[in-house]
């Protein structure tokens, strides 16, 4: 990959878009990307990971960026999610690579911050995220949700949690070859970034609404990313789950002697035995409900143990003028910790 406007030997960044039928965002961003690397000194290349996209993305990068030096995509053979596509990216930036940028495609992540955080990792962080201040284009609702899962989450993570903070983030070369370590198959990216420690740092901003499309998280695949975080990073669901058992426990003992009491002492008749029925439904769907915990927590181990590929990629391919090496030669090749090829990014 060579220097796009600066001198060589310059700092070499990489901007890593994960993408999934992002067509109609494509061209703005595309613009804002060559604006962005002809403002900046450091060598910036361009890295997009096709999740599996049905429209036309992947055709209308290579024909945007035909021209282009320095734009690589990874393509996958299906949609395999967002935190493994963002992984995709950081495990194949090889080591001449000085710091990488994660970012969204649809504008919502600006690129002029992203030039902030190239200077404060300048300055000495090895992480730079993003703190999104307002949200531009989300209801009031909405936002109220986002922001108690991330109080939520720092809560019960057992790890330093950045409050409000995303994907969005610079990570240098140390971070990247410490996160390519991961195997997990379910990869939460913020908190094992998070987890890795080194110096970070947050610069806040005000996220825009999207340029164009529309977001490809569905309110159930927020839910499943926000239960992955919290079971990925704590097992404190599990210990409230057996602290309330052992005080509902202690309740039901005391209700049933105080019950042995009423009926052989003192005589009387316990009214509301119809009302137990109702009580037995509340604490039989709790029940249920903790069981559902612990069995998220066994289908986590399942993952893991299987061994599978945690991704299968179909196809690399770099615009013109860009070099990639250990190319695969049409083949389709699954992630694994013994892979060598490398984007040459």
């Amino acid at each position: 990959m060579e220097p796009n406007s600066s001198e060589a030997g310059s700092d070499r960044i990489v901007l890593i878009f994960p993408i999934f039928n992002e067509e109609a965002v494509l061209p703005l961003l595309m613009e804002e990307v060559e604006a962005f690397r002809q403002l900046r000194s450091e060598n910036i290349s361009v890295l997009f990971i096709d999740d599996g996209s049905t429209d036309g993305s992947e055709r209308l990068i290579r024909s945007l960026a035909e021209s282009l030096s320095g734009y690589h995509i990874i393509r996958f053979s299906r949609n395999f999610g967002h935190q493994l596509a963002v992984t995709a990216g950081l495990r194949h930036v090889d080591g001449s690579v000085d710091a990488a940028i994660v970012l969204d495609a649809d504008l919502q992540d600006p690129l002029a911050v992203a030039g902030d955080m190239i200077n404060r990792w300048k300055e000495g962080a090895d992480v730079v995220y993003g703190i999104r201040r307002t949200r531009s284009g989300m209801s009031a609702t909405g936002s109220f949700f986002y922001r108690l899962y991330y109080r939520l989450f720092s809560r019960m993570a057992e790890i330093e949690a950045p409050l409000d903070a995303g994907d969005f983030r610079l990570l240098s070369a140390p971070v990247i070859r410490a996160y390519q370590q991961f195997e997990e198959q379910q990869p939460y990216v913020r908190g094992l970034v998070a987890w890795l420690g080194f110096t970070q740092v947050g610069i806040e901003y005000e996220r825009p609404a999207r340029a164009a499309g529309r977001s490809k998280y569905s309110l159930r695949k927020l839910f499943q990313l926000g239960f992955d975080g919290v079971t990925s990073f704590s097992g404190r669901p599990l210990r409230y789950a057996a602290k309330l058992g052992l005080v509902l426990a202690a309740f039901s003992g005391l209700g049933l002697c105080w019950a042995l009491v009423e009926k052989l002492i003192l005589q009387t008749n316990i009214p509301g035995w119809a009302s137990l029925v109702f009580i037995g439904f509340f604490f039989g769907g709790l029940q249920l409900f903790f069981l559902g915990v612990v069995g998220a927590y066994v289908a986590r181990v399942y993952e893991e143990v299987k061994g599978r590929p945690r991704y299968i990629i179909r196809e690399m391919w770099s615009s013109q003028g860009s070099r990639v090496r250990n190319t695969m030669h049409g083949e389709s090749i699954s992630d694994a910790s013994s892979m060598p090829s490398k984007t040459g990014l």
